[in-house]
């Protein structure tokens, strides 16, 4: 952590509500992003960060500066929406989202960027079958770009259990794209 960010920190320990206000307006996007492909719900994604940067800021004491802030966040968000996620109903793919997939895969502008609603329908197309644990690291590790030991150190699992519920998620986010006429057929 750069010692801008550690200074905004010790503000924040201190009560500035100002500094902490720099951390929301920093991580709050990321938060969302995360919100978003873990429920796949706009409203309910919105609603975690919310609950995210409160928790943050009642918790900001208990926030140990050897870790990266965004690992602390991204911790505390993806437990909310884990706690979410058992509350949910099984999240399953609605009429369209295929096609939108394949709309998606036919682009032939890479630098396109997904709209939140097809974000949407792109993980719950591929999530559907996947555990709350399996989404969970899927989405940290292969969505969010974050590393085996970063969402080690989020989840709370070992090393192995990333890496195995990553590799079952991958197995069946492919055979769910080999079905659709992505890909080599298994």
């Amino acid at each position: 952590m750069d010692d801008t960010a550690q200074h905004i920190i010790t503000r924040c320990q201190q009560g500035d509500k100002e500094a902490f206000r720099w951390v929301v307006q920093k991580h709050q996007r990321m938060v969302f992003s995360l919100a978003l492909k873990m429920l796949c719900d706009e409203e309910e994604a919105k609603d975690v960060v919310q609950d995210t940067m409160l928790k943050a800021w009642l918790n900001i004491g208990s926030y140990d500066h050897r870790n990266a802030l965004s690992t602390w966040l991204y911790t505390i968000a993806s437990r909310l929406c884990l706690d979410r996620l058992k509350r949910m109903h099984r999240i399953v793919p609605v009429a369209g989202d295929d096609l939108v997939l394949r709309r998606l895969a036919d682009d032939t502008d890479h630098q396109v960027e997904l709209e939140n609603r097809e974000w949407v329908a792109v993980v719950r197309l591929m999530a559907g079958r996947l555990s709350h644990k399996q989404k969970w690291v899927f989405t940290l590790c292969e969505l969010e770009g974050l590393s085996v030991a970063e969402a080690e150190q989020i989840t709370g699992m070992t090393a192995k259990q990333v890496k195995d519920n990553l590799h079952v998620a991958r197995q069946k986010v492919r055979r769910k794209l080999t079905k659709l006429g992505y890909g080599p057929n298994e």
